[in-house]
């Protein structure tokens, strides 16, 4: 078996994939029913699993699909885990929780965002509290949701973002419109005005599973940033920090933070890393996201507006609907093999040094 086959063609051969390994391998899954509907009109769920002693204080917990498109990659990654049998040689007092499909809604229907037009990884803010202002997005909002699709909307949106770069920067302008933004429901990388039922779910999961724990290595499985097939480490910690030093000393130098400019992703706000350290004060959790590389930065972000726009303005099922739902399938998960078994061979390494780290963190 190579690592290409534990990669699924949509969310419902992925579902399948992950419970046959799950019982193949003796274990229970916990299911989680989405509200909404897939595009057939088939349930969707998120599906969590916890492998080792229930009473392990050391765990890894691994979360996909976050933005839903992205699960292709995270769903292969923790099949291929769950067929390695790797599993089975955890170190004594040391427990896995395994995500499969937080954002199912997102994974069946080829979209980043959850079925609240809302970009989960934004969406773990205080709504009780004052939310962030992104008034550069402000500027933007206009050309990456034009009324039409068409050559001259794209002409529009590039000199615009083009004369903004040329003022303030790529990275500036990256940031700009995927920091995250609070004022555009119908915009790219809206964050919301509430948690989602994807926000929820993963409380509940962290609830039901993490509660003994002490000691967390998290890793959010994500795509569409950087070299194609490299896996970059993205952490939020600051280089000189203990938890700096503690992420090298289990990961090696991969490490990167957009806090310090080492990293392919701009700073962000209300994301998952953050909320899992919120959501256990009694542990120390050591988070991660692992961003595969697909294509360029302008050619993915592209896709993701497109899409956006279709499911605003577009007609799904017409050709230009069909041609924008393949270019952001392959934005964020190139179907090819040599890709896929990149993914695996760094997440594997990733995912042991992550067993070993937290089962000798002190």
């Amino acid at each position: 078996m190579t690592a290409a086959t534990h990669f699924s063609r949509d969310y419902a051969d992925a579902r399948r994939k992950f419970l046959a390994a799950c019982r193949s391998a003796r274990l229970k899954p916990v299911s989680y029913r989405n509200p909404a509907s897939g595009p057939a009109g088939e349930q969707l769920y998120t599906d969590a699993v916890r492998i080792g002693p229930p009473t392990a204080t050391r765990i890894v917990l691994v979360n996909s699909a976050t933005h839903g498109v992205e699960g292709f990659c995270g769903s292969g990654i923790i099949v291929g885990w769950l067929r390695s049998g790797e599993w089975r040689r955890l170190p004594k007092g040391v427990a896995m929780v395994l995500v499969h499909a937080i954002n199912p809604h997102g994974f069946a229907w080829l979209r980043r965002v959850t079925e609240d037009n809302v970009d989960l990884n934004r969406n773990f803010q205080d709504f009780g509290k004052p939310l962030p202002v992104n008034e550069a997005y402000d500027a933007l909002h206009a050309v990456i949701l034009p009324e039409r699709w068409d050559e001259t909307s794209t002409t529009a949106r590039d000199k615009l973002f083009a004369a903004y770069a040329g003022r303030h920067g790529a990275m500036a302008l990256q940031g700009a419109i995927s920091g995250g933004q609070y004022r555009h429901a119908d915009g790219v990388f809206y964050s919301g005005s509430r948690p989602t039922w994807s926000n929820r779910t993963y409380h509940a999961i962290v609830e039901r599973f993490m509660q003994r724990a002490r000691h967390v290595a998290f890793i959010d499985l994500h795509t569409g940033l950087g070299p194609y097939g490299t896996g970059e480490l993205i952490c939020n910690a600051l280089p000189g920090t203990p938890q700096w030093d503690e992420l090298h000393a289990w990961y090696g130098e991969g490490p990167t933070s957009p806090e310090s400019g080492s990293s392919s992703s701009a700073k962000l706000t209300g994301f998952i890393r953050n909320a899992t350290v919120r959501a256990l004060p009694r542990a120390n959790v050591r988070a991660i996201t692992i961003e595969y590389g697909t294509f360029p930065a302008p050619e993915v972000l592209d896709a993701l507006a497109a899409d956006n726009w279709l499911h605003l303005k577009g007609e799904i099922d017409s050709s230009l609907g069909r041609s924008i739902k393949s270019r952001i399938r392959r934005a964020f998960y190139p179907d090819e093999r040599d890709w896929k078994e990149l993914v695996f061979l760094r997440a594997r390494q990733i995912l042991r040094r992550a067993v070993a780290g937290v089962g000798a963190a002190r």
